[in-house]
């Protein structure tokens, strides 16, 4: 699976935080991209202001040619382990490569990445109401989600499609372009030596793993919160901006200070099946 040789971190050169959007249309100011260079100084907004499409982004994945570490805000799989299958009582994928081949194919015909075809060709597994019955019967966590809530976070489900805090749309459309992309995603696939790599990121992780736990929207915030990941201070910056900045800006610099640990690279509950079904949330040991 994602092991690392000789129980060490892995350093890149340059790593890209990409906060993501589900959201319906061509072009978002939802997405922001923030990188860091492997030096300490400031991350930095990457065209801020640009409205990015999610086919973009990818592009721009996938035209990298050096040693690049990019995290991307959604989930990369599906709930699994739980009951042995991603749709139990239906035909199922196997594991998550297969499952986003399923997702690009029902999902050929939405424009602009999004998946609500793919959503109505497995209906009955996700939550869009109270017409659904108890949101709790269809709210499965993966294994990483529920190490995340024994922390004392409260993650959501893939499989939930409403509310402010809902994942789902944003995964499956990123399912689509993960189908596509010819970049090695960890972990389903092992590290390369070298060259690119996809993660999962959570932009919250790292916004906790410097102190703070509400949202980045300020300058004196996101400062104090880089400075314990050891970065330097924003520089450019209006005195304030949205979220989707300070998430991106913030997980840029939490990915380079964690990338040299091997915790965050052998996770203890890390299984080559899960890996291979699941998938996991780079950030959490």
């Amino acid at each position: 699976m994602a092991g690392v040789a000789g129980g060490e971190g892995v350093n890149f050169d340059r790593y890209v935080a990409i906060d993501w959007t589900g959201a319906a249309g061509e072009r978002h100011r939802a997405i922001a991209i923030a990188e860091a260079d492997a030096a300490g100084g400031t991350p930095r907004l990457v065209r801020p202001g640009h409205r990015w499409s999610r086919a973009e982004v990818f592009r721009m994945i996938d035209e990298t040619d050096n040693r690049t570490l990019f995290g991307v805000d959604m989930c990369f799989g599906l709930p699994f382990v739980d009951r042995g299958a991603y749709f139990p009582g239906e035909a199922s994928p196997p594991d998550a490569r297969s499952l986003w081949r399923e997702v690009a194919t029902v999902g050929a015909g939405d424009p602009h990445h999004a998946a609500p075809a793919y959503v109505q060709h497995r209906r009955r597994h996700f939550w869009l109401g109270g017409a659904d019955g108890p949101r709790a019967d269809r709210a499965r966590l993966r294994v990483v989600e529920h190490a995340d809530k024994a922390r004392g976070n409260t993650p959501s489900s893939v499989f939930v499609l409403l509310g402010a805090a809902q994942c789902g749309k944003a995964s499956l459309s990123g399912m689509r372009l993960l189908a596509e992309t010819a970049v090695p995603v960890w972990p389903m696939e092992p590290l390369p030596p070298r060259g690119p790599v996809l993660v999962e990121i959570y932009c919250r992780l790292f916004a906790q793993m410097g102190g703070e736990r509400g949202k980045l929207r300020s300058r004196a915030t996101l400062d104090a919160a880089l400075a314990k990941l050891g970065s330097a201070p924003s520089e450019g910056l209006p005195e304030h901006f949205d979220d989707h900045a300070g998430d991106a800006l913030i997980s840029a610099a939490g990915m380079r200070a964690i990338a040299g640990d091997a915790r965050y690279w052998q996770p203890a509950r890390l299984t080559p099946a899960i890996a291979a079904t699941e998938g996991w949330t780079y950030g959490l040991g």
